[in-house]
C-alpha cells in the first residue's frame, strides 16, 4: 500500500513539475514573439522609429517628440543620400538633403538647450532602396506627408515657444519638400 501510495505521488508530482516546465517555456515562446513582433522582418515597415511610429501614438513628453522629429530628419536625409547614390545627381533629393541637415540642427540645438542626449542615428538600418527614380519620388512625397502630419500631431500638444517654433519650421520646410517631390526630377541626365 505505502510503495502505491509513492508511486502515485510521484506521478502527480511528475505532472506538476512537467507542467511548470512546460509553461515556462510558453512564457518565454511569448515572450520571444512579443520581442519578434517589435522588429519586423518586413523591410517596409518600421520599429518605434520616425513619423510612422509618432503617428501610432496619442501622447507624447517632449523628449519622446523630440526623439521621433530626429529620427524622422535622420531617415530622411538618409533616404535621400542613399537615393542620390544609386540614381547619381538628382534635384530635388540633392536639394532637399541639405535643408534635412538644418531640420537636424535645429533639433540638435533643442536637445543642447534641454540638456536631452541626442539619439544616434540609426536610419541607415530603415532606409528601402526604390526601384527607379520614379519610386524615389513617391516614397519622397510620402516621406514628406508623414513627417508633416506628425508635426501637426506635435503641435496639438502642450510646448514651450521655442520647440513649438521648431516645429512649425520644420513642418512647414516639409511642405516645401513635398512640393517639390510632386514636381518630378529635375537631374543632371541621370532621371
Amino acid at each position: 500500500m505505502k510503495k502505491i501510495l509513492i508511486l502515485i505521488m510521484t506521478v502527480i508530482l511528475l505532472i506538476v513539475a512537467i507542467g511548470c516546465i512546460t509553461e515556462t517555456i510558453n512564457e518565454k515562446e511569448e515572450t520571444k514573439d512579443t520581442t519578434e513582433s517589435k522588429i519586423s522582418v518586413d523591410s517596409d515597415t518600421e520599429y518605434d522609429f520616425g513619423a510612422k511610429s509618432a503617428l501610432e501614438k496619442e501622447n507624447f513628453s517632449i523628449e519622446e517628440m523630440l526623439r521621433y522629429a530626429i529620427e524622422d530628419e535622420y531617415f530622411a536625409r538618409q533616404e535621400y543620400e542613399s537615393i542620390l547614390e544609386k540614381f547619381g545627381e538628382q534635384k530635388p533629393f540633392s536639394n532637399i538633403i541639405k535643408a534635412e541637415e538644418r531640420h537636424i540642427e535645429l533639433l540638435k540645438d533643442i536637445y543642447t538647450k534641454y540638456e536631452y542626449t541626442i539619439p544616434e542615428d540609426t536610419a541607415i538600418d530603415h532606409v528601402v532602396l526604390p526601384e527607379d527614380i520614379k519610386e524615389a519620388l513617391e516614397i519622397g512625397v510620402q516621406a514628406e506627408i508623414d513627417n508633416i502630419a506628425m508635426y501637426e500631431k506635435f503641435l496639438e500638444q502642450v510646448l514651450p515657444d521655442d520647440i513649438r517654433d521648431v516645429f512649425i519650421e520644420l513642418r512647414d520646410g516639409s511642405k516645401k519638400h513635398l512640393n517639390a517631390f510632386k514636381k518630378g526630377p529635375r537631374g543632371n541626365g541621370n532621371g
